[in-house]
Protein backbone atom coordinates (compact mmCIF):
# COMPACT_ATOMS: atom_id res chain seq x y z
CA UNK A 1 0.00 0.00 0.00
CA UNK A 2 3.19 2.25 0.79
CA UNK A 3 4.28 1.87 -2.81
CA UNK A 4 1.07 2.47 -4.23
CA UNK A 5 0.51 6.02 -2.56
CA UNK A 6 4.65 6.97 -4.02
CA UNK A 7 3.39 5.86 -7.22
CA UNK A 8 0.43 7.99 -7.54
CA UNK A 9 2.52 11.06 -6.59
CA UNK A 10 4.83 11.00 -9.05
CA UNK A 11 4.69 12.65 -12.54
CA UNK A 12 4.32 9.96 -15.16
CA UNK A 13 6.47 11.89 -17.77
CA UNK A 14 9.28 12.44 -15.54
CA UNK A 15 11.41 10.97 -12.72
CA UNK A 16 13.83 12.63 -10.47
CA UNK A 17 16.24 9.49 -11.56
CA UNK A 18 19.36 9.99 -12.97
CA UNK A 19 20.79 7.71 -15.43
CA UNK A 20 24.71 7.09 -16.72
CA UNK A 21 26.02 5.62 -19.17
CA UNK A 22 29.65 5.25 -17.39
CA UNK A 23 33.37 5.72 -19.52
CA UNK A 24 34.43 2.81 -21.68
CA UNK A 25 30.22 2.01 -22.56
CA UNK A 26 29.17 1.46 -26.18
CA UNK A 27 25.22 2.20 -26.34
CA UNK A 28 24.04 1.38 -29.95
CA UNK A 29 20.48 2.02 -30.34
CA UNK A 30 17.93 4.24 -29.26
CA UNK A 31 17.23 5.05 -25.56
CA UNK A 32 13.94 6.61 -23.66
CA UNK A 33 13.85 7.48 -20.25
CA UNK A 34 12.05 9.36 -17.91
CA UNK A 35 14.39 10.71 -15.88
CA UNK A 36 17.81 12.87 -17.21
CA UNK A 37 21.67 11.37 -18.19
CA UNK A 38 24.76 11.63 -17.81
CA UNK A 39 27.05 10.24 -21.16
CA UNK A 40 30.31 10.01 -19.87
CA UNK A 41 31.24 6.63 -22.48
CA UNK A 42 29.47 6.58 -26.43
CA UNK A 43 26.30 6.20 -27.57
CA UNK A 44 24.95 5.73 -30.68
CA UNK A 45 21.24 6.38 -31.50
CA UNK A 46 18.75 8.20 -30.37
CA UNK A 47 18.41 9.63 -26.76
CA UNK A 48 14.91 10.84 -25.69
CA UNK A 49 14.28 12.08 -21.85
CA UNK A 50 12.08 14.84 -20.72
CA UNK A 51 15.14 15.31 -18.55
CA UNK A 52 18.49 17.22 -18.84
CA UNK A 53 21.45 15.77 -20.72
CA UNK A 54 24.92 16.20 -19.54
CA UNK A 55 27.55 14.76 -22.06
CA UNK A 56 31.06 14.59 -19.80
CA UNK A 57 34.32 15.32 -21.75
CA UNK A 58 35.11 11.42 -22.71
CA UNK A 59 31.30 11.26 -23.58
CA UNK A 60 30.16 11.10 -27.12
CA UNK A 61 26.70 10.61 -29.11
CA UNK A 62 26.07 10.60 -32.72
CA UNK A 63 22.60 10.47 -33.52
CA UNK A 64 20.08 12.14 -32.45
CA UNK A 65 19.19 14.11 -28.55
CA UNK A 66 15.57 15.33 -27.62
CA UNK A 67 15.89 17.01 -24.14
CA UNK A 68 14.63 19.86 -22.10
CA UNK A 69 18.10 21.12 -21.21
CA UNK A 70 21.47 19.39 -22.35
CA UNK A 71 25.13 20.50 -20.58
CA UNK A 72 27.85 19.18 -23.09
CA UNK A 73 31.65 18.86 -22.42
CA UNK A 74 32.02 16.48 -25.14
CA UNK A 75 31.50 15.74 -28.59
CA UNK A 76 28.29 15.41 -30.34
CA UNK A 77 27.30 14.66 -33.86
CA UNK A 78 23.93 14.74 -35.37
CA UNK A 79 20.64 16.54 -34.79
CA UNK A 80 19.62 18.02 -31.10
CA UNK A 81 16.45 19.12 -29.71
CA UNK A 82 16.24 21.05 -27.16
CA UNK A 83 12.94 22.13 -25.24
CA UNK A 84 15.42 24.28 -22.86
CA UNK A 85 18.64 25.67 -23.02
CA UNK A 86 21.62 24.18 -24.71
CA UNK A 87 24.98 24.94 -22.17
CA UNK A 88 28.53 24.04 -24.47
CA UNK A 89 31.56 24.27 -22.44
CA UNK A 90 34.98 24.93 -23.84
CA UNK A 91 35.69 21.41 -24.43
CA UNK A 92 32.81 20.96 -26.15
CA UNK A 93 32.90 19.84 -30.38
CA UNK A 94 29.22 19.90 -31.85
CA UNK A 95 28.38 18.98 -35.44
CA UNK A 96 25.30 18.43 -37.26
CA UNK A 97 21.65 20.61 -36.57
CA UNK A 98 20.43 22.00 -33.44
CA UNK A 99 16.90 23.59 -32.39
CA UNK A 100 17.02 24.74 -28.97
CA UNK A 101 15.26 27.71 -26.88
CA UNK A 102 18.25 29.30 -25.53
CA UNK A 103 22.05 29.28 -25.95
CA UNK A 104 25.11 28.96 -24.42
CA UNK A 105 28.30 28.70 -25.64
CA UNK A 106 31.53 29.09 -23.77
CA UNK A 107 34.81 30.39 -25.44
CA UNK A 108 36.56 27.78 -26.83
CA UNK A 109 33.63 25.20 -27.87
CA UNK A 110 33.55 23.98 -31.36
CA UNK A 111 29.84 24.72 -32.68
CA UNK A 112 29.80 23.52 -36.33
CA UNK A 113 26.25 23.20 -36.56
CA UNK A 114 22.83 25.22 -38.09
CA UNK A 115 21.22 26.59 -35.39
CA UNK A 116 17.32 27.70 -35.25
CA UNK A 117 15.90 29.19 -32.25
CA UNK A 118 12.44 28.77 -31.13
CA UNK A 119 10.52 31.17 -28.69
CA UNK A 120 10.87 34.56 -28.54
CA UNK A 121 12.71 35.02 -31.72
CA UNK A 122 9.32 35.50 -33.23
CA UNK A 123 8.64 38.45 -31.09
CA UNK A 124 11.47 39.94 -32.04
CA UNK A 125 11.13 39.84 -35.72
CA UNK A 126 7.38 41.49 -35.09
CA UNK A 127 9.25 44.64 -32.80
CA UNK A 128 11.70 44.77 -35.51
CA UNK A 129 8.85 44.80 -38.54
CA UNK A 130 6.60 46.99 -36.56
CA UNK A 131 9.66 49.63 -35.71
CA UNK A 132 10.38 49.72 -39.41
CA UNK A 133 7.20 50.73 -40.60
CA UNK A 134 6.90 53.50 -38.71
CA UNK A 135 10.49 54.22 -39.63
CA UNK A 136 9.45 54.39 -43.54
CA UNK A 137 5.43 56.50 -42.56
CA UNK A 138 7.69 59.03 -40.82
Amino acid sequence: MFNQEKKAKAPAEFSKEQNKIAPGTKVIGDIQAKGGFRIDGCVEGTVKTPGKVVIGKEGSVKGELECENADIEGKFTGKLNISGTLSLRSSALIEGEATVSKLAVEPGATFNATCAMRGGVKAIHHERGEGQQQEKSA
